[in-house]
């Protein structure tokens, strides 16, 4: 009998393809950032977190919803701390000393993810957390360090998730726009463990609302890594984020679920040319180094020649 050291979890087939024509958008939490560096490297056309890291579901919206018009940051929109102006909208590296330049940048990152939207996309769309900060009754991005005092933390619920998101999914739906949610499998134990399940519960629950309404499709990252791989080999040194080698399985599950054979060979070799040019001989005189060099132009050749 052979004994059982994983409970696999099952991902149901998609109609869905994904292959180096797809123009994609990832946003939300680091793990975006995670998957986005391995489609960049397999030569896939990805914009990752144009506004910087994003956790909760409402930052995430606003972003995609300011970006539909992008319209230049209103005043109440940037706060001035510790000699740089911020967004409240923006991940901090967006911060600048120069207030003109914060307000160029945050509208070029608007212009650029509409420009995304004028033909249909994939968008995949990571939730982190349910916990929010408000400042002046609004949910902010990021809180820039400012005191705690000028913040109201609370957590979502479910129907508040599902009513911000449901509008913007349909008009997603109506121009062609492919959806998929995640779930980060990353901990926030700052929420303490009972909290951050709550948190994810809620996450998980309002995506699952979305989902079965047809306006987009569900990819457990979290599952993989909770569940399948449930284990601290598969957790970096903090314990929280999932270590190199759990993003690898997990991006090889979400290959396998959304691109076939051929586009995953073609990411390979993408893969491989990326690692190629990244290498720094030691001699560069030598017949090896010309023939390496060689070899490289061989392969760009042929993935520029060849289309899906």
């Amino acid at each position: 009998m052979t004994i059982a050291l994983q409970t696999p979890v099952t991902i149901p087939a998609t109609k869905l393809n994904i292959d180096h024509e797809s123009r994609l958008l990832l946003m939300g939490s680091c793990f975006s950032d995670a998957m986005g560096d391995r489609m960049g490297e397999c030569g896939f056309d990805v914009m990752s977190n144009p506004f910087g890291t994003l956790y909760n579901p409402m930052s995430i919206e606003q972003c995609l919803r300011r970006s539909i018009d992008p319209m230049p940051l209103a005043s109440d929109d940037v706060v001035f701390h510790n000699g740089l102006w911020h967004s409240w909208l923006h991940h901090g590296r967006f911060s600048n000393s120069d207030r003109n330049v914060l307000m160029a940048d945050c509208l070029d990152s608007f212009h650029k993810v509409h420009s995304l939207m004028q033909q249909p996309a994939v968008m995949v769309f990571t939730f982190g957390t349910a916990f929010v900060f408000k400042h002046d009754g609004r949910v902010v991005s990021n809180c820039h360090k400012l005191p705690s005092t000028l913040f109201e933390r609370s957590m979502l619920n479910v129907e508040g998730i599902v009513t911000v998101w449901r509008p913007l999914l349909e008009r997603f739906r109506d121009e062609d726009h492919k959806v998929i949610f995640t779930v980060s499998p990353i901990r926030h134990l700052a929420d303490g463990a009972h909290g951050n399940q709550v948190s994810k519960a809620t996450l998980l629950l309002a995506v699952e609302r979305l989902c079965e309404e047809g306006l987009a499709e569900y990819f457990p990252a979290y599952e993989v890594v909770l569940d399948e791989l449930r284990d601290y080999r598969f957790y970096a040194d903090d314990m929280t984020h999932p270590s190199q080698l759990a993003e690898d399985i997990v991006w090889q599950r979400f290959q396998d679920t959304y691109m076939s054979k051929e586009t995953i060979e073609r990411g390979a070799k993408f893969q491989k040319l990326n690692r190629m040019k990244q290498h720094r001989p030691m001699h560069t005189d030598t017949p090896e180094f010309k023939k390496y060099h060689e070899s490289i132009a061989l392969l760009e050749t042929e993935l520029n020649s060849t289309r899906f």
